[in-house]
């Protein structure tokens, strides 16, 4: 794993996927982001694969989040990730059926944890218990945790740091990171990884996409 915490590039605007995400991609692929990622809406399956296909190709570690709250909707995310060649499928309520999936097929599974609901989702929840439910999914063999850190109505500050502290697996922190300020709180809560989407096309980092790419990648390894 990286000395720091990783970006993890969306190519997502308020969850869900842009339809020029290709375009996007092809314009930033040479940017110092390693792993990419998008939405299971609304681009067709044929157009999905493709660009997680391409993005193979570039070199990227690819990732499928899929924004869903029911057994089925999750097990059709993971096989949409699955047929399109993912290395990490991210979201979902966990289920037994979805992990035995994932470990079957190698997919490295990162569900949520806690009361998740709404799209832009919203995070509820205890923050002992959200900690136990993520160690749980671990013992059973999940990959790691996607912690909607940002969308929490509690203090994320607090659950970010006592996460990526106490859960011994990679922790990614999804959603409305925005800032320079949230950038600073993630380097000291010290996950494995964070998700950027809407941020950069909102230009909350100052340049064109790629350039905002890079300079959150530099700012992160200082």
């Amino acid at each position: 794993m990286s000395e720091h915490p990783e970006l993890i590039v969306m190519l997502t605007y308020n969850d869900q996927t842009v339809l020029n995400a290709p375009d996007i991609f092809e314009e930033c692929r040479n940017s110092k982001a390693s792993i990419w990622g998008f939405k299971e809406l609304p681009l067709p399956f044929g157009e999905m694969k493709k660009l997680y296909n391409y993005m193979k190709q570039c070199g990227k570690t690819t990732s499928l989040e899929v924004v869903a709250y029911t057994e089925e909707e999750g097990l059709a995310g993971a096989e949409t990730a699955a047929a399109c060649g993912c290395d990490i499928l991210m979201g979902t309520v966990f289920s037994d059926r979805i992990n035995r999936f994932c470990l079957e097929h190698g997919l490295k599974y990162m569900p949520f944890v806690g009361k998740v609901w709404g799209r832009p989702s919203v995070l509820e929840g205890d923050i002992d218990e959200m900690i136990a439910e993520a160690k749980s999914y671990i013992g059973r063999g999940a990959y790691g945790i996607d912690l909607l850190g940002y969308r929490y109505t509690g203090d994320a500050v607090e659950l970010n740091r006592r996460m990526s502290a106490e859960v011994d697996a990679p922790v990614c922190i999804a959603g409305s990171v925005n800032s320079f300020n949230r950038l600073d709180e993630i380097k000291e809560a010290g996950p494995w990884s964070f998700t950027i989407g809407s941020a950069f096309f909102d230009n909350k980092f100052s340049g064109t996409f790629a350039e905002q790419i890079n300079k959150v990648c530099d700012y992160m390894a200082r």
